[in-house]
């Protein structure tokens, strides 16, 4: 059975597109013996296919890999030095795609000058999706970003056509918190079950409406 250090090594060598196994192995540093072993265990859990000798992997493979290693125990500090700020935003973007939401990645307002992470419409609602996966915040810092959070929301009914936007925080870790000014905290391997539920529970959410 893969242990965990190699598992986690194996994050290294994930690269969008066509890839080979000694090219795998150069990136995670580590046997094309061992490197055939890492991908096979990946492809068992969903991760890259297999063909014409070379491994496909997709862009948000980095990520799942991550979140597979943190639920078999893995640190999440030594997870996320691994991790990049798009491997986030692309798996917030498709578990959004998958739950019907139309869905923006880094989506520039003007006047004044702000950019969304994640931006998924359904049903005229949005939900503004800030990711945070670098590190556990305490709350001042968490209120900070839910007050930057709930402007930039602001702005967004005023520029766009959406009946009502909701702001929402998405977190690799698991904060102390669920909520700040009735901006939602959802760490990523909730944020399918927060979509699902998602028009149920807006009366909880901070929500602004258009006029």
């Amino acid at each position: 059975m893969l242990n965990l250090q190699t598992l986690v090594r194996g994050i290294q060598g994930i690269i969008p597109g066509g890839i080979s196994i000694r090219d795998f192995s150069m990136a995670a540093q580590t046997s094309e013996e061992l490197a055939a072993i890492i991908i096979d265990n990946f492809m068992q859990n969903g991760i890259g296919t297999y063909e014409n000798s070379l491994i496909y992997f997709e862009e948000n493979d980095r990520l799942k890999t991550g979140l597979l290693a943190i639920s078999m125990g893995a640190a999440v500090d030594e997870v996320s030095r691994l991790l990049e700020w798009q491997d986030f935003e692309s798996l917030a973007a498709e578990i959004l795609e998958k739950r019907g939401f139309d869905t923006s990645r880094n989506v520039v307002l003007t006047n004044p000058r702000m950019q969304i992470d994640v931006v998924g419409i359904k049903s005229g609602t949005a939900i503004l999706i800030d990711c945070k996966h670098w590190k556990k915040m305490s709350r001042s810092s968490l209120e900070n970003v839910a007050k930057k959070q709930i402007e930039r929301t602001r702005q967004f009914l005023v520029k766009e056509k959406v009946q009502a936007a909701v702001p929402a925080i998405v977190t690799l870790y698991q904060q102390d918190v669920k909520f700040i000014d009735s901006t939602p905290i959802v760490p990523i391997y909730q944020l399918d079950t927060f979509c699902e539920e998602f028009y149920w529970n807006l009366d909880e959410f901070y929500s602004q409406n258009s006029a």
